[in-house]
């Protein structure tokens, strides 16, 4: 059964995030909010967190998961990015696009695409999600939670702990929620390219 926290929207109380941060460190899987829905995560490196939630959303191990960061100094820890793409992040951060690029050696292999080895990055503008992030000290790893079957992610704390109570360890709860996915972009030797269209313009990375 996942534990419920329901916080306030604007300044969640510190206690409820300090222990969602302790479940999660002790290798928990969390349901949380964020600008484009609700999004699962779990601590950096757990592999059978991400089993988890490969499990609860039907996905290949061909699926990017996302590093969630609190600030952008974080994303080159874990990523790869030429002067061109850091210029073109960094202006759309923090908001709701998820960004593919190639893997550095501190990323967590576990969740690298096994063929391109890259890996997704996003840093939100939610205060209840930052919050938890900056109590962690480190990135989530991250997947929308979009249920098998459908298009739209979960925004609904109440009804996550509800449908999803036996799957999770904990539900984190501001009220607040975008309704859709974030935009992702992948950027690659290639070019950019669109893998899909959600709550960020799309259009500053069309050519």
């Amino acid at each position: 059964m996942a534990r419920y926290f329901d916080v306030h929207p604007d300044n969640p109380q510190p206690r409820a995030i300090a222990q969602v941060a302790e479940i999660v460190r002790g290798g928990g899987l969390l349901a949380y909010p964020t600008d484009s829905g609700y999004a699962l995560g779990c601590r950096l490196g757990n592999r059978e967190g991400l089993e988890r939630i490969r499990a609860l959303r039907g996905l290949t191990e061909r699926h990017h998961f996302t590093l969630v960061c609190s600030e952008f100094a974080q994303l080159g820890q874990y990523v790869q990015m030429d002067n061109d793409v850091f210029r073109a992040v960094k202006a759309a951060t923090p908001g709701p696009y998820t960004f593919i690029l190639k893997a550095t050696r501190e990323a967590p292999k576990v969740m690298l695409h096994p063929r391109k080895k890259t890996v997704g990055v996003r840093i939100p503008r939610h205060t209840t999600t930052l919050a938890l992030l900056r109590e962690l000290g480190e990135p989530l790893m991250s997947s929308t939670l979009i249920l098998p079957g459908e298009e739209d992610p979960m925004t609904q704390g109440w009804l996550v702990k509800e449908e999803l109570d036996a799957s999770l360890d904990a539900v984190l709860d501001s009220g607040d929620c975008g309704l859709e996915p974030t935009t992702i972009v992948e950027f690659s030797d290639e070019g950019v390219e669109i893998l899909r269209v959600g709550a960020g313009d799309p259009s500053p990375f069309e050519s």
